[in-house]
């Protein structure tokens, strides 16, 4: 049988995987290890925080070891996970379908998200279990006119026991992440090989022969009738940097802000993440307690029950890089126009709960959907494949993106990635 390399083990690989595992003998390949959810109180993370020691939020890694973090020149921190499941693993578990950029350019992915809805579970019957504090928020965002929705979940919730912890891991089990979709490829006969990074892709005249692979400290080739790259949205480039293959400096990553006030018992840090959204010219505004913030932004008080937040992610311009193992990624003056509107419209709503301007503050900027460094353009719809890359070398990710979403990916991406994996297999099993 025919071996396809599957690069990453988040959203688009464990769907790649799925889709290719049959047709092929399908190696997924993770230079993370297996995921493991943060097992610790908050308490703990309270108590370093007393004692002035979180600083950084690239420390966050030595709390929390799936988690990683860069910093760009601009101060804005970049997120990521590197373990199986990667990125899905810490999410909010929103199941947004936001594929308009691609619908436009005749990416048909209907097939592709039915297909998720009968095999995921996604419901928004968390509403019933919301606190006091989230109702009145939803009630005030109503009032000033915002439409606010319910947020679809990927997850069981009636296993959910409210513990605000979505984003380190569900300790119940209620979220659903791509390591299911890992769990259906494992029990095909795909194998999944942690701890391995993929260092090129090596591409002769118009074929690639396969990958080399780096595994404790010993380099080696393994060679491969097809290769998927879906190492995520800041990986993949490097991937592709590195094997001389092309992609373009348009890096998008949906950066997310903050602003927060004090509101004792609020309760806000043991309510699921992002309960509902407003979607608004450019951005969105949900409520969401954000743990990164809370650890290591010396504003955000210990007292973790009485702080409430409203989080702003907006869709930036496709302005940034991946180059030599850096990232730049600036904000352009028409980004920092955006995030300032979106900021004054959540302190017009904190103020609408009888919160005090003067003692709103911001969170730490911080974003975790890159992508957009090799993207899908009319002339390519068609195949979901870049005519200057070889014939059996597919990018199956973010990287794919046409312009940032400013709004949850996951459930897009995967979509995105089924529809991939079964182009290459009618083309290349």
């Amino acid at each position: 049988m025919k071996r396809a390399v599957v690069v990453g083990s988040g959203a688009a690989g464990a769907a790649a995987a799925k889709a290719l595992q049959g047709p092929f003998d399908v190696v997924v390949y993770e230079s993370g290890r297996d995921f493991r959810p943060f097992t610790r109180s908050l308490g703990f993370a309270e108590k370093l925080k007393r004692a002035g020691l979180l600083r950084d939020a690239r420390e966050i890694g030595l709390i929390f070891p799936p988690m990683r973090t860069a910093r760009t020149k601009d101060g804005m921190v970049l997120v990521w996970g590197r373990a199986t499941g990667g990125t899905t693993t810490m999410t909010a578990g929103n199941a947004l379908r936001v594929d308009g950029d691609l619908r436009a350019m005749g990416v048909d992915l209907d097939a592709e998200f039915d297909e998720l809805r009968r095999e995921i579970p996604i419901s928004d019957g968390h509403r019933a279990r919301w606190r006091e504090s989230t109702r009145r928020l939803f009630e005030v965002f109503s009032e000033a006119g915002l439409d606010p929705k319910p947020l679809p979940k990927m997850a069981d919730t009636a296993k959910c026991g409210n513990c605000g912890r979505c984003i380190l891991g569900c300790p119940a089990g209620a979220k659903w992440d791509s390591r299911r979709f890992l769990d259906e490829a494992r029990a095909k006969g795909a194998r999944v090989i942690t701890g391995t990074r993929v260092e090129k892709v090596v591409a002769g005249p118009g074929r690639a022969s396969g990958v080399v692979i780096r595994r404790r400290g010993r380099r080696r080739f393994v060679a491969a009738d097809l290769i998927v790259l879906a190492a995520g949205g800041l990986g993949t480039p490097a991937v592709l940097e590195r094997s001389g293959l092309p992609r373009e400096p348009r890096l998008a990553v949906d950066p997310v802000l903050c602003v927060a006030a004090p509101w004792p018992g609020a309760r806000q840090d043991r309510e699921i993440s992002m309960p509902f959204a407003a979607q608004l010219e450019g951005y969105i505004l949900s409520p969401y307690f954000d743990l990164l913030s809370y650890f290591f932004n010396k504003k955000w008080s210990p007292d973790r029950g009485d702080i409430v937040s409203l989080m702003i992610k907006f869709a930036d311009s496709s302005e940034g890089d991946v180059r030599a193992g850096k990232v730049r990624k600036p904000l352009t003056p028409a980004d920092k126009d955006r995030m300032a509107r979106a900021v004054r419209v959540a302190e017009d709503l904190l103020a609408r709960m009888g919160l005090s301007r003067d003692k709103m503050f911001l969170g730490t900027l911080n974003a975790g959907h890159p992508g957009g460094m090799l993207p899908l353009t009319a002339a390519s719809a068609g195949t979901l494949h870049d005519p200057r890359l070889p014939a059996n070398v597919y990018v199956a990710d973010a990287t794919l993106l046409p312009a940032a979403l400013g709004n949850p990916p996951s459930l897009t991406v995967m979509a995105l990635a089924l529809k991939v994996g079964r182009l290459a297999a009618g083309k290349f099993a």
